[in-house]
C-alpha cells in the first residue's frame, strides 16, 4: 500500500505541477501579447492623433490663406474665357506686387462649366474655397508652399514656418485616441526624462508641415503603465490564480487525506493484529478448562477453580469485544441519539460507584466535588456515561498506585464543565494534538504495562461531539491530565427549573 500511496503522489504532484506551470506560462504568454498589443495601439493613436493635429493647424492656416484671397486689398481676382479652350480661366494677381514681380498666374477649375468673360461673387467664392480646401490643402499634405503670387507665397511662408505642434491640442486628441483603444493610462507628450526604468515610449513622430526638412519631432511616454496590464489582464489573473489556488488545495487535501488513511491502515492492521493475538489466549484458556472439566473427574474445588478461569477469560473476551464496539459506534455517526434529560450529577456518582472496585484494585483514589449536583442536560445517557466513564478508567490505568483522580463539574456560560483530572505520568505536548485519533497511543518504547487498543479516547470525543459539545485536554508530562467534557446546559434544577440553554 505505502508503494501505491508513494506511487499516486507523485504522479498527483507532477499534475500539480504540469498544471501551475501551465498556467503560469498561460498568463506569460498573456502578458507578453498585451504589452505588444500596447505598444502598437500606443503608436497608432498618436499617428492618428498628431495627423487630427496637424489637421486643425492646416485648416488655421486655409482660413486664413482663404481670408487673403477674399482681401482684394491684398489679391485681385479676375477672370476670362479668352483662351483656346474658350473655357474660364481664373488669373490671380497681387493687388500691390513688389517691383519686377510676377504679374498674375491663371488658374483653371475643370469642374467649373459655366463661362465666364468677368468674375461674380459666386464665382469668387468657388474659386477661393477651390483653392484652400483643394490646393492648398493638398499643397501642405505634401509639405510644399507654392508662391502663386510672390506676396502671398511670403505671407503663407511666414503662417507655415511659424506653425509649430499645439502640445495641449495633441494631449487632447491623444488621450481621446487612447481610450478609443481602451487604454487608460497616464503619458506625457514629449517627456524630457522618464525616470521609471521600464517606461514605455512610443516611436519619434515628425509633426512638422514641412516635413520632411522642418523639423517637429514629438513623441510619448508612460511612466508606469504596470497598472493598466493588470487591468486588462485582471479576469484573466483572477481565474488563472484561483485555479492554481483550487488545484494546490485539492492537492493537499488529498495528500493529507491519502497519508491520514496511510497512517489510519497501519494503526488499523497493529490494532487488529494486537487484537487477535489477544483473543487467542482467553479462547485458548476457556478450551483448555473446559477440556479438563469435561476429561478429567475433578474435585468440587478444582472444577470451580477451572470455572472461575473460564468465567475470567470470558470477562477478558467481552472486554475485547466491548472494545471493538466502541470503534464501531464510533464510526456510525448517523445514529441517531436515544435523547433524555440527564443530571450530569447523579451520572458521575454511578459511574464513581461502578469503578469503585477497579480503583481500589488498582491504589487509586477518586475525589468527587460537585459544588452544584443538580445540572441537566439534553443526552443519550448511555453514550454519555461511556464516554465519561472512559475519561476516568484511561484516568485509573495510567495513574498508578497511590495516585488521586478529581473530578469537578460546575456551570459555566451555559454549558456544563465536567473535569477529570489526574496525577499520573501526563502526555508529551507532540503527541498532544493526536490523542484523541482511533487506535493512537502515546509511545513506550517496547513496554506496554497498559492494556490499551487506543480507542476509549476517540470514542468518548465521538460521542460528546455528537452532543454538540466539546472534548479537550490540558496536560503536562511528569505532573498530569486534566480531561475537560463542555455540554450544553438546558435547566438547573436547583434555581426552580429556570431555563438557561438550548
Amino acid at each position: 500500500m505505502k508503494k501505491r500511496i508513494k506511487l499516486i503522489l507523485i504522479l498527483m504532484s507532477v499534475c500539480v505541477t504540469g498544471i501551475t506551470g501551465l498556467q503560469l506560462y498561460w498568463n506569460y504568454q498573456n502578458y507578453n501579447r498585451t504589452v505588444i498589443a500596447f505598444k502598437h495601439d500606443i503608436n497608432e493613436a498618436l499617428n492618428v492623433a498628431i495627423d487630427r493635429e496637424m489637421d486643425a493647424r492646416e485648416q488655421k492656416i486655409v482660413t486664413r490663406f482663404k481670408g487673403w484671397l477674399a482681401d482684394t486689398a491684398f489679391i485681385t481676382i479676375t477672370c476670362n474665357v479668352q483662351n483656346r479652350d474658350s473655357a474660364t480661366v481664373f488669373r490671380m494677381k497681387d493687388s500691390h506686387p513688389y517691383p519686377g514681380g510676377d504679374k498674375e498666374v491663371n488658374f483653371g477649375i475643370t469642374d467649373f462649366k459655366e463661362k465666364l468673360h468677368q468674375i461674380t461673387p459666386e464665382a469668387k467664392t468657388l474659386f477661393i474655397n477651390h483653392m484652400g480646401d483643394t490646393t492648398l490643402r493638398h499643397d501642405l499634405k505634401d509639405g510644399v508652399v507654392y508662391f502663386y503670387t510672390q506676396r502671398l507665397g511670403d505671407s503663407l511662408q511666414k503662417v507655415v514656418d511659424k506653425s509649430r505642434l499645439n502640445r495641449a491640442t495633441l494631449d487632447r486628441f491623444y488621450k481621446e485616441e487612447l481610450l478609443l483603444r481602451g487604454i487608460d493610462a497616464p503619458f506625457v507628450i514629449a517627456p524630457v526624462k522618464l525616470t521609471n526604468k521600464n517606461s514605455f515610449l512610443t516611436r519619434t513622430i515628425n509633426a512638422g508641415l514641412q516635413r520632411p526638412h522642418q523639423k517637429d519631432p514629438v513623441f510619448a511616454g508612460f511612466e508606469s503603465p504596470d497598472l493598466f496590464f493588470l487591468r486588462q489582464m485582471k479576469w484573466l489573473l483572477v481565474s488563472s490564480f484561483l485555479l492554481i489556488g483550487i488545484t494546490i488545495f485539492c492537492y493537499a487535501y488529498t495528500v493529507k487525506t491519502l497519508l491520514s488513511q496511510q497512517k489510519l491502515a497501519e494503526l488499523k492492521n497493529d490494532f487488529v493484529n494486537n487484537m487477535t493475538h489477544e483473543l487467542k489466549t482467553p479462547i485458548a484458556t476457556i478450551n483448555i478448562a473446559a477440556e479438563a472439566i469435561q476429561g478429567f473427574n475433578l474435585s468440587k474445588v478444582s472444577t470451580d477453580e477451572y470455572v472461575g478461569i473460564i468465567r475470567q477469560q470470558a470477562g477478558n473476551l467481552a472486554n475485547l469485544v466491548d472494545q471493538i464496539l466502541k470503534n464501531v459506534i464510533s464510526e456510525q455517526e448517523n445514529v441517531s441519539l436515544n435523547l433524555v434529560a440527564v443530571n450530569t450529577g447523579q451520572l458521575i456518582g454511578k459511574i464513581i460507584t461502578d469503578y469503585k472496585p477497579q480503583s481500589d484494585a488498582a491504589g487509586v483514589s477518586i475525589n468527587c466535588e460537585i459544588s452544584d449536583k443538580e445540572l441537566t442536560t439534553m443526552a443519550d445517557e448511555s453514550l454519555l456515561k461511556n464516554a465519561i466513564a472512559n475519561l476516568i478508567d484511561n484516568a485509573i490505568k495510567y495513574s498508578g498506585a497511590g495516585s488521586a483522580i478529581n473530578i469537578n463539574q460546575t456551570a459555566e456560560n451555559g454549558n456544563i464543565i465536567i473535569s477529570v483530572t489526574d496525577n499520573g505520568p501526563g502526555i508529551p505536548q507532540q503527541y498532544q494534538d493526536k490523542i484523541f485519533d482511533r487506535f493512537f497511543r502515546v509511545p513506550s518504547g517496547d513496554i506496554h504495562n497498559v492494556k490499551s487498543y487506543g480507542l476509549g479516547l476517540s470514542y468518548a470525543k465521538s460521542i460528546i461531539d455528537r452532543h454538540k459539545g466539546t472534548l479537550s485536554l490540558i496536560s503536562n508530562a511528569g505532573i498530569g491530565t486534566e480531561f475537560i467534557i463542555s455540554i450544553p446546559l438546558i435547566y438547573h434544577e436547583a434555581s426552580a427549573g429556570t431555563v438557561v440553554g438550548g
